[in-house]
């Protein structure tokens, strides 16, 4: 029996802006504060199956939420270093600012 192959991964994105272009201390500490994160909110889920009051939910939560902002700025410094600055560096400015303004739209959009 031939092996099967597994179907390949679309690629999403630039290669020139991906997250292997981040330094790994870099890439490391948005793990950890991603891992925090996820035990934070197995946390609270285990809160919310033992009925736990809404106060301390809604605290937790909003915990969860600036955890996350602290992902989401960590992201975007290491996206101006790794991707737009040199981008721009390489004499595409107009790309560079592209990248900074989609950037900005996906962490400022309303979910």
């Amino acid at each position: 029996m031939a092996k099967r192959n597994p179907a390949k991964k679309p690629v999403l994105g630039h290669p020139e802006s991906s997250a292997r272009n981040l330094p790994q201390p870099v890439r490391a500490e948005l793990d950890a504060r991603l891992a925090r994160i996820e035990g934070h909110v197995a946390a609270i889920r285990r809160m919310l199956a033992a009925g736990e009051d809404c106060d301390s939910l809604l605290v937790q939560a909003s915990a969860v939420r600036s955890a996350l902002n602290g992902v989401l700025i960590g992201l975007m410094e290491a996206h101006m270093d790794a991707c737009v600055i040199p981008c721009s560096r390489a004499g595409n400015n107009e790309e560079a600012v592209g990248r900074f303004r989609r950037a900005m739209e996906t962490v400022l959009k309303r979910s």
